[in-house]
């Protein structure tokens, strides 16, 4: 796919997205597939956010080792476990009603700030991460670099601190 398809195809997928999570608070709840027990998907969002998280160690120490095959292959696998939880947060989230945080004192308070941050920093993970696959893959490596410094960062919190949440907001939901 020419370069610049890509960057317009990466705008297009942030658009949809973020706005299909965006959706998934304003619709009525429906089950998409009828007679589904939705109530595992946040334990398997965890656990692929886990994954994920493991899978940019990989790939961040390969790149630290000059592995690129191991590199590319961490951060593909690190891509497939984000589309799988992608596809699963969205099935859950348009079918099920939002849980409530029903913590309190300073836990809700740090709940809140890594939710927040986590909400903030996912939105912003989707372009980034496909920018710096774009240039990856269309040999554009100083921008790869560039954008990666900020991208792999960001990924790992976003990756881990999906993790926290649902471990401190699992109590809560209705099993």
């Amino acid at each position: 796919m020419p370069y610049r398809n890509s960057i317009l195809l990466i705008w297009v997928l942030t658009i949809v997205i973020n706005g299909l999570i965006l959706l998934t608070f304003f619709m009525p709840k429906v089950s998409l597939v009828a007679g589904c027990d939705y109530s595992r998907l946040p334990m398997l969002n965890a656990i692929l956010n886990g994954l994920t998280f493991f899978s940019l160690l990989f790939a961040l120490f390969a790149v630290r080792r000059k592995d690129v095959l191991l590199h590319r292959s961490s951060i593909f696998l690190a891509f497939s476990f984000t589309s799988l939880f992608l596809f699963s947060y969205l099935l859950y989230h348009f079918s099920m009603p939002s849980t409530s945080y029903k913590g309190d004192g300073i836990l809700r308070e740090i709940y809140y700030f890594i939710l927040v941050t986590h909400v903030v920093l996912a939105a912003v993970i989707v372009p980034l991460g496909l920018l710096a696959m774009a240039f990856a893959l269309n040999n554009r490596i100083n921008q790869h670099r560039k954008i990666a410094r900020w991208t792999m960062p960001i990924w790992l919190y976003v990756s881990f601190t999906g993790v926290v949440v649902y471990l401190l907001i699992n109590p809560y939901y209705q099993h």
